[in-house]
């Protein structure tokens, strides 16, 4: 029992058998020792250090410290002598910032991976670009929501081999990540198709689709530069509203030919669900009033009206994929029975009325139901096929169907009703062929517009390069006119989009681009850039072109780093003296709602700036500007447009987080009256002194200059005899405009008002351009807070001039003009000018009193409070102050529980109650400031903001003896 221990261990004594099979399990254990092969000569050294390290495992009886113990190879043994190995005990790498960079996908549009299969020939469809006459480049315009962007998808549909997905609008050209969020079109997108027409004639038509709502009309105002004729598309139940307007002013007056597309006639039937009758009189209804607007902006002429029997008014269902003219069903009526198309055609709008039993039409009903001929021979039958449809007796619509040569395949009758619906209404109607025979009567051909559009764009019409270009020849000069920019897919540079107005452009060209700012004197915004990439526009896709004669549009690649907002385009060989830029785009409206930005990271600021640049050339109305005090601002036309700009800055362009500030709005300054006396100011080197006057200018000029009614580029003496007919001014003020400011064609005049007997004339020409940047200079940024000026007009009525070229340079003369002017209006009963917006706003009647009660508290008031027709609502036009129009469409909808839609534009300037220069009222902090003391509390603020001092100083403009003269005669100036 002394072998064992307490736990039933053995401790006795080892016998030899054991002790030798102990030592045997040992030996085998250890590992045999093989002898190492001997280095190959073929080996490299680089293979030798590579080679897998062996470690001496063998045991030993060595007694080894702790600290001397080694567990790793060192790192010399590692990767050899001849590295460098740091050891660092602090990760430098920012916790933001992955080990391994995820791979990033930049792609903020839609677009297809490869060419999808259409129903034309697309070798076609490029010959075709090659005759002008069989080409016809259009803009699909309108209201918001009045089914442009359905028309395109009805038309790519047709054109292309697609699935019909009714449930899901298809809306091919939004392709921004933005315009499938919300819902709406922000941007213009070009589509080129090849469509026939009733008599199978086929027509190259380039679409561009465009925005609608008033935010974004500078996109519009984008596409109507590059086009020869509009599709004016009108929602049949809204009529016409804000933005309907405004496109039907503005092609007036850029002559533009339109026509009139009257859409969502389902509406009609299914919503408001009127009888036939009733119907009829609310497309009339529709028609004759966007004929009352295009009368007043054309003032009555007839060439502008639209008529069904004209052959310039399509009715259409774009949801339910049919389009047609009074034409094209007369010709559906043909194919059944041999009749006259064009007579039935003059017979079915209007009152005549048609008698069934005598198969006559007459202008009197021979009975008092007689059916007017619209109703009877469109209406009824359309209204017929919704109900066989809608009924769900599957037999009676078989037989309806039949007899009209329609057949659809049994599957068909199990589908719900309005795919059912739209695949009936698509087979009866076919194809959208008296839509194109819409375009091909009414809209130019590109040979026959080219003219035109060169004779309203050009800056100097009679030159060559014009006169040649206006032929539409493919083998004349090269011009092109690029009106905006499109981003890539991933955002990282620019397509630009125009239209090739003569010659042909290849790939691989050497071109001139010339910038707006860009004049024979100052050819500084000019470039030579090369065409790396030519691409027909599809919206999703787009189709690689070698080759782009005249007449057609296209997307260019690889010119856009010197392009800001517009371009003109000409051959690299056209000598200096030819070379003409086309005029800057005409815009609807104007910039007049603005934030502050900063990067939320100060050092991300030349990221932000970047972002701001590439913004800049984005959105053809924004503005970026740097105020005094180094504050970045953005300026655009209203709260929705703003936003898609703060997004594209952040996730597209900079890809930083950005603060804004709260909206601003833009102010001008002006003068209510004429100077109280002749302000002068002297040059530093007290050898030249300049005399003017400020006043007001006659009501209309500034807005016409605006919008283009005063083209400030006309010969002197057409201009002036404009200034004498339109607003009576003698004829020795009208030819001495010099000039226009604080641009060519902004809203001051600088008149040269001296006396050849007092001014030598000779010596006064030699400073004018001199003399024409100093007060440039001052109406961009104003006295009163470095706001623009507008609405004034500065006469220059005393000039005291140096004989010697030195002694009256730019240097001495710009900032003198800029102190003379400065002066002058100061002395003029300054005022400063907010933007008003336009609210149209649709709501329920009893939602109306909540309407006035809101615009009441924000300075507004209503112009116009009228019913809708055919609807239960109410239409309400007001007028609101910008500054007080932030929140207002959401306050609205939360006062009237979300019955009311509202829409905001820019309308016009007014002048704020008050005077900016009492310095007697006080402002309290945290108080509303009074109705008198608005125009102070503005101009303060706004100074404060600049980094401006309080104090508005008339003196400090003024001459040392002017000063002393006045305060001797009791004027107060300081």
């Amino acid at each position: 029992m002394d072998d064992y221990d307490e736990f039933g261990n053995y401790i006795g004594p080892v016998s030899d058998s054991d002790q030798d099979s102990v030592e045997e399990e040992e030996v085998e254990e250890l590992p045999e020792l093989e002898e190492a092969p001997a280095p190959s000569p073929a080996r490299d050294d680089h293979q030798q250090e590579t080679q897998v390290m062996q470690l001496d495992d063998t045991p030993s009886n060595a007694v080894v410290l702790h600290e001397d113990k080694v567990y790793y190879p060192s790192a010399s043994e590692v990767y050899g002598e001849d590295v460098e190995t740091l050891v660092q005990e602090e990760d430098t790498q920012p916790i933001t910032q992955p080990i391994i960079e995820p791979e990033k996908v930049r792609s903020f549009a839609i677009q297809e991976t490869g060419l999808p299969d259409v129903r034309f020939d697309r070798s076609f469809m490029m010959n075709l670009m090659n005759f002008p006459d069989m080409v016809r480049n259009i803009a699909i315009a309108g209201h918001l929501g009045h089914g442009k962007t359905s028309l395109v998808d009805m038309l790519v549909y047709e054109t292309h081999a697609m699935e019909i997905d009714v449930d899901h609008p298809l809306r091919y050209t939004d392709t921004h990540v933005l315009e499938r969020q919300r819902g709406i079109s922000i941007r213009c997108t070009p589509m080129s198709l090849v469509m026939q027409t009733t008599r199978e004639k086929s027509y190259l038509v380039n679409l561009i689709d465009t925005p609608g709502h008033p935010n974004f009309v500078d996109e519009v105002a984008a596409a109507l530069r590059l086009v020869d004729g509009v599709i004016l598309v009108v929602d049949v139940v809204e009529g016409v509203m804000c933005n309907t307007e405004a496109i039907i002013r503005f092609c007036i007056r850029e002559n533009i030919p339109m026509t009139l597309v009257v859409n969502k006639l389902d509406r009609l039937i299914l919503e408001l669900r009127l009888p036939p009758l009733d119907a009829y009189f609310k497309i009339r209804h529709t028609i004759e009033e966007v004929n009352s607007v295009v009368a007043a902006a054309s003032q009555g002429d007839p060439s502008w009206r639209f008529s069904p029997e004209k052959g310039n008014v399509a009715f259409a269902s774009t949801q339910m994929a049919y389009c047609f003219t009074l034409r094209s069903f007369a010709e559906m009526y043909a194919q059944r029975a041999p009749l006259d198309v064009d007579a039935l055609t003059q017979r079915l709008w209007g009152d005549i009325y048609y008698n069934p039993t005598t198969r006559n039409f007459a202008r009197k009903p021979a009975f008092p139901d007689a059916p007017r001929s619209f109703v009877h021979f469109i209406l009824a039958p359309l209204y017929k096929l919704y109900t066989q449809v809608l009924s769900a007796n599957t037999d009676d619509l078989k037989r309806t169907l039949h007899s009209l040569q329609i057949y659809l395949r049994p599957s068909a009758f199990q589908m719900d009703v309005r795919p059912l619906l739209r695949l009936t209404l698509n087979q009866f109607f076919g194809p959208s062929r008296g839509f194109v025979d819409m375009l091909a009567d009414h809209l130019p051909c590109a040979a026959s517009a080219t003219a035109a559009k060169l004779t309203k764009s050009a800056t100097e019409p009679q030159c060559s390069l014009v006169r040649d270009a206006a032929r539409c020849d493919r083998d004349g000069p090269l011009l092109v006119q690029i009106s905006k920019l499109i981003p890539t897919v991933d955002a990282s540079g620019f397509l630009a989009l125009g239209r090739v107005l003569s010659g042909t452009l290849g790939k691989g060209d050497s071109v001139k681009v010339l910038g707006e700012q860009f004049t024979q004197e100052d050819d500084e915004d000019m470039a030579l850039e090369t065409v790396q990439d030519l691409w027909i526009g599809e919206a999703r896709y787009m189709v690689p072109a070698d080759a782009v004669p005249a007449g057609n549009l296209v997307v260019l690649g690889g010119i856009d780093t010197s392009i800001v907002k517009s371009a003109t385009v000409c051959a690299a060989s056209l000598p200096p003296s030819e070379t003409y830029t086309l005029r800057p785009i005409v815009q609807f409206t104007e910039s007049v709602l603005k934030v502050a930005v900063e990067p939320l990271n100060p050092a991300e600021l030349p990221r932000m700036l970047e972002g701001l640049r590439n913004i800049n050339k984005t959105y053809p109305l924004v503005q970026t500007r740097v105020e005094e005090s180094g504050e970045h601002t953005l300026l655009g036309t209203g709260e929705l447009y703003l936003d898609c700009v703060l997004h594209d800055l952040r996730t597209l362009y900079s890809e930083i987080e950005i603060k804004i500030s709260d909206p601003l709005v833009k102010f001008c300054e002006t003068v209510v009256e004429t100077s109280a006396v002749q302000a002068y100011a002297i040059t530093p080197n007290q050898k030249n002194k300049l005399t003017l006057i400020a006043e007001p200018l006659e009501k209309g000029i500034a807005e016409d200059l605006e919008h283009g009614v005063i083209d400030p580029y006309l010969p002197p003496r057409q201009l002036a005899k404009l200034f004498e007919q339109r607003y009576g001014w003698d004829t020795l003020a009208a030819r001495s405009i010099w000039a226009f400011g604080p641009s060519d064609d902004g809203p001051n005049i600088f008149v040269d008002d001296t006396l050849p007997d007092e001014v030598d004339k000779s010596q006064l020409a030699l400073v004018r351009e001199h003399l024409k940047q100093g007060f440039q200079w001052a109406t961009r940024e104003g006295p009163l807070c470095d706001e623009p000026i507008r609405n004034v007009k500065f006469r220059l009525v005393n000039a005291e001039i140096a004989t010697e070229p030195i002694q009256r340079g730019g240097g001495q003369m710009i900032p003198t003009a800029r102190r003379a002017a400065y002066a002058a209006f100061l002395l003029a009963t300054p005022r400063i000018m907010e933007p008003i917006f336009a609210a149209e706003i649709q709501a329920p009647p009893e939602a109306v009193s909540a309407v006035y009660t809101l615009l009441a508290r924000r300075r507004g008031h209503v112009v116009q409070d009228t019913p809708k027709a055919g609807t239960p609502l109410v239409t309400v036009k007001a007028f609101l102050p910008a500054m007080d129009a932030s929140g207002f469409e959401t306050d609205l909808r939360v006062l009237t529980q979300g019955q009311a839609f509202v829409l905001q534009t820019f309308d016009h300037w007014a002048v704020v109650p008050g005077d900016p220069t009492d310095t007697s009222i006080q402002l309290r902090p945290l108080e509303p400031a009074p109705p008198l003391g608005l125009a102070r509390d503005f101009v303060l603020k706004m100074r404060r903001r600049k980094g401006l001092s309080d104090t508005i100083a008339v003196s400090s403009y003024l001459e040392r003896e002017l000063v002393v003269a006045l305060a001797q005669a009791g004027m107060d100036i300081a």
